[in-house]
């Protein structure tokens, strides 16, 4: 895949709540997970491994605020931290809030859908994110 048919290359891949030169970290517009987040490496570059070593430390520092933010935040059950690219073959790291009561727990928010999560709770979740937000941003601002 070339750049400009990277999605990660072409767009922002989520609502940005932090960038700079090496990487940016959005907010996934995913109904059912509010808190999702991306940890986007800004240049086209498919594995880890492809990064310098002081570039890796930069991505890794980000994902672990990203979840230390998530978890503070978010309160959830579980975190699911993943870096997949099958199909979008560009660095980036998936984190995510899981809950019992969310549509595919125990299995990855990519399976077979088991129920509905309640709108009382999801409410709940997305009035959390103006404070996930921020958090964010504070947290990687330092960096």
């Amino acid at each position: 895949m070339d750049e400009a048919a990277c999605d990660l290359c072409t767009g922002p891949g989520g609502r940005v709540l932090h960038e700079d030169r090496r990487l940016r970290v959005v907010l996934v517009d995913e109904p059912d997970y509010p808190g999702f987040i991306r940890v986007i490496w800004n240049a086209h570059v498919r594995e880890l491994t492809d990064l310098a070593p002081e570039d890796r430390a930069h991505l890794m520092h980000a994902v672990f605020a990203a979840e230390g933010v998530l978890r503070r935040v978010m309160q959830p059950l579980k975190m699911n931290v993943a870096s997949l690219g099958n199909l979008t073959p560009h660095l980036h790291w998936h984190v995510i809030p899981r809950f019992a009561d969310d549509p595919h727990f125990p299995g990855p928010v990519w399976s077979e859908r088991r129920r509905e999560t309640a709108p009382e709770s999801l409410g709940a979740r997305r009035s959390l994110l103006h404070r996930l937000e921020e958090s964010i941003a504070v947290a990687l601002r330092a960096a």
